[in-house]
């Protein structure tokens, strides 16, 4: 990776799932102005926050897609990401942002 880019990891979508309200939401719906999560891969040199293993939030219509080995990854830019979770520290469970 190259200047302050980062490569990640985004799983697969999921076919169909269900909100906290038990309404069945199927594959095919676009949910706009939704933030993804994906789990760091790669980092470039200049990026000073993000390591490898993080799991980042940002916004999917600000990414750039790419397939290594016939893996698809994203291209984020540092400043195109959102959040960075991280563990609790005091080895609770959960993710904290």
């Amino acid at each position: 990776m190259l200047a302050d880019r980062v490569l990640a990891y985004q799983p697969p979508a999921e076919g169909e799932r269900r909100s906290r309200s038990g309404i069945l939401i199927p594959a095919t719906a676009q949910v706009s102005r939704r933030l993804a999560w994906a789990e760091v891969v790669g980092v470039g040199p200049h990026v000073r926050s993000i390591k490898v293993g993080d799991k980042v939030l940002f916004n999917p219509e600000d990414r750039y897609e790419v397939e290594v080995q016939g893996d698809e990854y994203v291209i984020l830019r540092e400043r195109d990401i959102h959040a960075v979770a991280s563990e609790r520290i005091d080895g609770g469970t959960g993710l904290y942002l």
